[in-house]
């Protein structure tokens, strides 16, 4: 078996950034595509949107599961399988039009992109203890940031002068350039295997998702995401449609989102020595001023200015709760770092594709005065979630604390 080599850690470190963002560049890409999408394929934007939700959805519950693979078989040639797999599946929507051929390539991607980024978070687990894995786990939420803000920006442009496809021949020749480098400088970084033993196996699962401080902490980054997922799904309609500008408009919008998303996780990671709850309590208090501020403000008031003021307010407080609350959970379980990156991973995007289109259907959003309605759902649901939370690690840390001085 090829393992890591140390000489080649730093550029296999730069590779599994590259790839953590996959899964946000995979579902944001062609988000100004979608009204252009469901005209060329003679079907409703509704039916679009699915496209998104079952991407999202087949990555968030492979990524439950996939954890122990990783753990039992390794990240390596699980990895290079998941990229060439991927890409040939972004070049298929490309070439093959269809919409049901495009839902099960979209399947297809969100399983492979699990395989991928966890195996990339675990990496980092894998090679790295103490400050310098604290450090890049902080990082993670970041770069993962990355994807929001360059994604929708390039495929706005895309669309422009290309059309839709060209979202999807950007994701495989990407993947393709990374597959050669991963091929050249990465090997397995897993260095203890456990054995796949499927009792012992569900006993890990049934521990960490019965742990009340990890499960309330994978609701809480889903919630905090989903309110990207509903803005991501409604803005195409609200920019496009109801206010009349391009494509290349969204695609600034989302890109505006991304950095105050990116921006988050940067304060978030400035004031990393600081006390949690302190932290996140003072952050989702805000978000609901603001999500109150905006619904009574649009009663009056319409236009992109004031749609893009106070999402781009919500979305910065969103990446700081995210980032701190997601370090949190990955760090929970070291021992089962594949296991634990996947629960988090895959939490993500469960609770925020549940959330998010289900909320974006219950109420079907096609106005700033819906939309604000729906993010102060998000919010007050969040900010029950931090205070549940807050009680479950203290009582963690009391029990620890207990065990301790026995």
């Amino acid at each position: 078996m090829k393992f890591q080599k140390t000489k080649y850690l730093y550029i296999s470190t730069l590779l599994a950034f590259m790839l953590i963002p996959l899964g946000g560049l995979t579902t944001d890409i062609y988000i100004p595509s979608l009204p252009a999408m469901a005209e060329d394929l003679s079907v409703p934007i509704e039916k679009v949107q699915i496209s998104l939700l079952l991407f999202m959805v087949s990555s968030g519950f492979s990524q439950l599961f996939i954890g122990s693979i990783l753990d039992s078989f390794g990240r390596y040639r699980i990895n290079i399988f998941a990229l060439v797999t991927f890409s040939l599946a972004s070049f298929i929507i490309a070439l093959v039009p269809e919409i049901y051929v495009i839902y099960l390539m979209r399947i297809i991607q969100g399983i492979t992109v699990s395989l991928i980024i966890v195996g990339k978070r675990s990496f980092f687990v894998d090679l790295y203890k103490g400050e310098k894995l604290k450090h890049y786990t902080s990082l993670f939420s970041i770069v993962w940031a990355t994807a929001p803000i360059v994604a929708p920006f390039i495929g706005g442009y895309l669309q422009v002068l290309f059309g839709w496809q060209s979202n999807f021949y950007l994701l495989g020749i990407l993947t393709v350039i990374i597959l050669f480098f991963e091929l050249r400088f990465t090997g397995e970084s897993l260095q203890n295997f456990q054995v796949f033993k499927r009792k012992e196996i569900a006993a890990v699962y049934r521990k960490m998702l019965g742990t009340p401080d990890f499960y309330l902490g994978l609701i809480i980054i889903g919630l905090s995401y989903s309110l990207l997922v509903v803005y991501g799904m409604i803005s195409p309609l609200i920019i496009e449609k109801v206010y009349g500008f391009s494509p290349v408009v969204t695609g600034y919008s989302s890109l505006a989102s991304g950095i105050a998303l990116m921006s988050g996780g940067i304060i978030s990671k400035l004031m990393i020595k600081k006390g949690l709850f302190m932290k996140i309590n003072a952050a989702v208090i805000l978000q609901l001023i603001i999500v109150v501020s905006m619904f009574i403000v649009t009663l009056k008031y319409d236009g992109v200015q004031f749609l893009l003021g106070f999402t781009l307010s919500l979305h910065l407080l969103s990446g700081f709760i995210f980032n701190n609350v997601y370090a949190y959970s990955l760090q929970r379980f070291t021992t089962n770092a594949g296991i634990a990156s996947g629960l988090t991973g895959g939490g993500v995007y469960v609770v925020s594709s549940v959330a998010g289109y289900g909320l974006i259907n219950l109420f079907e959003i096609k106005d700033i005065q819906t939309f604000a309605l729906v993010n102060f759902i998000i919010v007050a649901i969040l900010f029950i979630s931090i205070l549940l939370f807050g009680k479950a690690v203290g009582l963690e840390r009391a029990k620890s604390n207990f065990q301790a001085t026995k």
